[in-house]
């Protein structure tokens, strides 16, 4: 891994800790996080699915760790950046990026997420229940991620990420 790209990591790791009281939307057990959201579509389509999905997981723990964050922050989060990273590196396309965002956290995270309000909570919880919520949380995160990508310093930071990932491979 290069070192740019580890910066880059760093940084979406420290934004999405230090965001995570600014704006939430607290649904019963959960709380929506739009900025993790966005995280996630940022990253899925910058870094690719596994860098994705480890930063993720990343935020999900600080999160939880200083008390900002619930249990469920780990499936969606994590099942939306790998999702938004596998569509991106298929397509490379952005709203693919999105769109595998808006269905890995808001239809499959919000699955899991029951099972884990079941089993981790104790609150049985009918999946139903998580999709609007991560859904509006999603399509938030996932609008903002759209705009982001297309400007010019996001442009410029895939740019370095993938110089940065040729150098590494010649040497």
């Amino acid at each position: 891994m290069s070192t740019y790209r580890l910066t880059v990591s760093a940084v979406f790791v420290a934004i999405g800790t230090l965001t995570a009281n600014l704006f939430y939307i607290p649904v019963g057990v959960s709380k929506c996080f739009p900025m993790q959201n966005m995280i996630d579509a940022l990253t899925g389509a910058l870094l690719g699915p596994v860098n994705a999905t480890i930063i993720a997981f990343v935020i999900s723990l600080l999160r939880n760790l200083l008390g900002t964050g619930s249990p469920l922050a780990f499936p969606g989060s994590m099942i939306g950046a790998c999702l938004a990273g596998i569509l991106y590196k298929r397509f490379h396309k952005i709203p693919a990026a999105m769109l595998g965002e808006l269905f890995g956290t808001g239809i499959i995270g919000a699955w899991i997420s029951a099972f884990v309000s079941s089993f981790l909570l104790g609150k049985d919880v009918p999946f139903y229940f998580f999709v609007a919520p991560f859904m509006l949380s999603s399509g938030g995160g996932v609008i903002l991620a759209g705009f982001l990508l297309k400007t010019p310093l996001f442009a410029q930071i895939g740019q370095k990420l993938l110089a940065s990932d040729t150098r590494a491979h010649k040497e």
